[in-house]
């Protein structure tokens, strides 16, 4: 998806693991062993990286350690393009026809960031003419991935606007969050 805006392979690789990840501490030769490239192409990736300031580097003993600048300029922008390429949002994107006609499909920004959510909050939320079936079938392969459950709600679109006209709470506590829009757009989501 991002090969013709980010030309080098092996930084879009190493981008979408660190924002696949972004809990996770990387060294030259795990990040060398994860996204499958030549050990020189990955040093001066991550060496360009750090310099930018969106990978902070620390030295402990003989290893130089890499993790997500979380406070850099453009963390959001990055975040919101990477979790469209996450195993989750892929399921979704591949899968599109089957699930049904939708209006739109909202991620909280929980969900790439690796957030803990309460009970009651929702990772994603689906509206439109949705089939169930096909939806839980992506979620359960996600779940999977993600080691554990991915809270999500369906409804249809005069079920939301009915909902936010009487200020249900459970629905404006997860239009208020930051989120990525898979499918639509936010402002009309908003509306």
């Amino acid at each position: 998806m991002l090969q013709h805006i980010i030309t080098s392979k092996t930084r879009r690789k190493i981008l979408e693991l660190f924002f696949h990840h972004p809990k996770e501490i990387y060294y030259l030769r795990k990040v060398v062993r994860e996204i499958g490239e030549e050990v020189n192409a990955v040093k001066r990736e991550l060496d360009i990286l750090s310099e930018e300031k969106l990978l902070l580097k620390e030295k402990r003993l003989n290893k130089v350690y890499f993790t997500l600048n979380k406070n850099y300029i453009f963390y959001e922008e990055f975040l919101k393009i990477f979790a469209k390429t996450n195993f989750l949002s892929k399921l979704i994107y591949e899968n599109l026809s089957k699930i049904g006609k939708i209006k739109f499909i909202a991620l909280s920004t929980k969900f790439p960031k690796n957030v803990e959510i309460k009970e009651d909050e929702i990772y994603l939320l689906f509206v439109g003419i949705i089939v169930i079936a096909e939806v839980e079938s992506i979620i359960a392969e996600a779940e999977k991935n993600f080691a554990k459950p991915i809270n999500y709600t369906v409804m249809t679109d005069d079920e939301l606007k009915f909902r936010k006209k009487n200020n249900d709470p459970f629905i404006w506590r997860f239009l208020k969050q930051p989120k990525i829009m898979l499918v639509g757009s936010e402002d009309e989501l908003m509306k």
